[in-house]
C-alpha cells in the first residue's frame, strides 16, 4: 500500500492557485507550506443505562505557515477558498519583514503506509455500534454483584491530510484512528471504587469490536475497581519503587520526553539542554521515539510538515545521543528534523512532540525485580501528572499500586504520588526488565494547548529513591 500524492481538487481550490499564493508568501522565508485537513469523527458515550450522547462530526480548513528564522507567521480557516487562501498569506507572510533567507529543502516522499486507508467510520454501522455498547454494559454489569455503574464509549475518526509545499511538492496522508473506554463503578459497605480500561490504535472497528477484546477492558476495569475497594492508604515517604510494564511508561513519556523535544533544547529551558553525549541515566537505559510501527496509536507515516516518521534514539544505553524535531528546529540547531513536527488539526502550527515513546527492555525477570524490594512499593498503572520541562521535577498519581514487603506483593494502596526530578530518577534505574511493552493504545499528549494521539511502554524496572507521597497516617497521628 502507497501513499497518496496526487492534489485533490475536492479540497476547493485549484492546485496552480494554492501553488501561486504559497510561493508568494514563502519567497525569501526560510520554510513553510500549506495544511490541508478534513477530519470525519464518531462518538458514543452510554452511560447509566442508556445511550447518553452520540455524535458525527466533519471538519475541516487548512493552516498556511511561513516561517522566518525563529518567527512563524501562521494564518487558518475552516474556509477552503482561493480568497481565504489568500487572506491567510498575506496575514502570515508579515512575518518576515524584510527577511531574505534560504527556503529549506523539501521533505523526502515515502511509499511506506503503516496502517490502512480505510476508513473505521463505516463498519459497522451506527445501530450496530449502539447495540455493542448496550451489550458490553448489560455482560459487565452480570460480572459482579457489587458493579453499581458502568459507562462504555466508543470514538473514531478519519483524519485526511495534504500538504502542499511551494515546490509543488504534494504529500497525503490518511490516519484512521478508534478507541474503546469501560469504566466501572463498585460499592461494598457503602465504599465506592472505579476502574477503568481501554484500548485503540490505527485501525479499523473490527479489532476491538470483537468479543474478546472488548471483554477482556470490561473484566480488567472490573478488576482493578474491586482492587481499588481493598485498598489500603499508601505509605509516605523515599522508597524503592518498581514500576510496572506497558502503560507506567507514561511517566517516562512525561518526566524524560518532553525534556528531549528540541524546541526546548534550542531555547536551552529542558533540563536536558546542553547534554547530548554526557551520561543522563543508568547503564542500560535505551529510550526510543519510534512513529514506524505499524498500526499503534503514535504512529504517523509521515509527520505534519511531511517529514517521514523515523527510529529516533534519543538515550543509548544511559547516555543522551539526540532530540525530537521538527523542520524549523532542526533547521536552527543545525540537525536533521526527525519526523516529530506535529500539530493537532489545521488550526495549530506544527512543534516537536513524541509519537511511540519507550525504553527497551534488559535482561531480568520481572519476579527477580519484585523481590528485590525490601520495603517499597510496586506501581503499575498511572493517572494524571505533572512536571516541569525546566527543573525536570514530576508528580504522578498511581492509579494502581501494591506494597511490597521482603520481596513479596503485599496489600493494595490507594492515593499514592511519586514526586521526582526526572533525570535524576533515570541515574536511580537500577534493574531493567525484559518483559518490554507498549500500552494499550489510550495516550493523548498535550502540549501548548495542542492534544496530540501517542503511545509509550516500558519494561518493569526499578527505581530506587524515589518519594512517594502517601494518605497513610503516621504512628504520631
Amino acid at each position: 500500500m502507497t501513499l497518496k500524492h496526487e492534489f485533490n481538487e475536492e479540497l476547493g481550490v485549484a492546485r496552480e492557485a494554492a501553488r501561486k499564493i504559497l510561493a508568494e508568501a514563502v519567497s525569501g522565508a526560510d520554510d513553510g507550506e500549506l495544511f490541508f485537513e478534513r477530519c470525519k469523527s464518531e462518538g458514543l458515550l452510554f452511560d447509566n443505562g442508556r445511550l447518553k450522547s452520540a455524535n458525527h462530526d466533519i471538519n475541516q480548513g487548512f493552516g498556511l505557515r511561513v516561517v522566518a528564522g525563529e518567527a512563524v507567521g501562521y494564518g487558518h480557516s475552516s474556509e477552503i477558498s482561493q480568497a481565504a487562501l489568500q487572506r491567510a498569506a498575506d496575514a502570515a507572510c508579515g512575518v518576515k519583514r524584510g527577511y531574505n533567507g534560504k527556503f529549506a529543502d523539501r521533505p523526502i516522499g515515502t511509499n511506506t503506509k503503516l496502517y490502512t486507508d480505510v476508513t473505521p467510520l463505516d463498519t459497522p454501522g451506527f445501530a450496530d455500534k449502539v447495540s455493542l455498547v448496550e451489550e458490553i454494559d448489560a455482560y459487565t454489569r452480570t460480572l459482579n454483584p457489587l458493579v453499581k455503574q458502568v459507562t462504555v464509549s466508543l470514538a473514531g475518526e478519519m483524519r485526511e491530510i495534504t500538504i502542499l509545499r511551494a515546490d509543488d511538492t504534494v504529500l497525503r496522508d490518511d490516519q484512521p484512528l478508534v478507541r474503546i473506554n469501560v469504566s466501572v463503578v463498585v460499592e461494598k459497605d457503602g465504599r465506592q471504587e472505579t476502574g477503568a480500561s481501554g484500548g485503540g490504535g490505527r485501525f479499523e472497528f473490527e479489532h476491538i469490536v470483537a468479543p474478546d477484546a472488548w471483554q477482556f477492558h470490561a473484566n480488567e476495569a472490573l478488576r482493578r475497581a474491586l482492587v481499588n475497594l481493598e485498598a489500603i492508604p499508601a505509605p509516605a515517604g523515599e522508597m524503592d519503587v518498581v514500576l510496572g510494564a506497558g502503560w507506567p511508561g507514561i511517566l517516562l513519556h512525561e518526566a524524560v520526553g518532553h525534556g528531549l523535544e528540541g524546541d526546548f533544547n534550542r531555547k536551552e529551558t529542558s533540563a536536558f539542554s546542553g547534554l547530548i553525549g554526557e551520561r543522563v541515566a543508568s547503564k542500560g537505559v535505551t529510550v526510543i521515539d519510534d512513529g514506524t510501527i505499524p498500526d499503534r496509536r503514535g504512529s504517523i507515516t509521515i509527520d505534519d510538515e511531511g517529514t517521514p516518521s523515523q527510529v529516533t534514539t534519543l538515550i543509548e544505553d544511559g547516555i543522551l545521543t539526540g532530540y525530537m524535531q521538527d523542520r524549523q528546529n532542526a533547521r536552527l540547531m543545525g540537525v536533521k528534523p526527525t519526523g516529530n513536527g506535529r500539530r493537532q488539526s489545521y488550526a495549530h502550527e506544527p512543534m516537536p512532540r513524541m509519537t511511540n515513546t519507550y525504553m527497551l527492555g534488559g535482561d531480568q525477570a520481572r519476579e527477580e525485580i519484585i523481590s528485590s524490594l525490601n520495603d517499597g512499593i510496586y506501581a503499575v498503572a498511572f493517572g494524571g501528572g505533572q512536571v516541569d520541562i525546566v527543573s525536570g521535577k514530576f508528580v504522578f498519581s498511581c492509579t494502581e499500586a501494591y506494597q511490597v514487603k521482603r520481596g513479596k506483593i503485599g496489600a493494595p494502596i490507594k492515593g499514592a504520588m511519586l514526586i521526582g526530578n526526572g533525570p535524576e530518577a533515570m541515574k536511580r534505574v537500577s534493574m531493567i526488565g525484559n518483559d518490554m511493552e507498549l500500552d494499550p493504545g489510550i495516550g493523548t499528549c498535550g502540549k501548548n494547548g495542542q492534544g496530540v494521539p501517542v503511545g509509550v511502554g516500558q519494561p518493569t524496572m526499578r527505581i530506587d529513591r524515589l518519594t512517594v507521597g502517601g494518605t497513610a497516617l503516621s504512628a504520631s497521628e
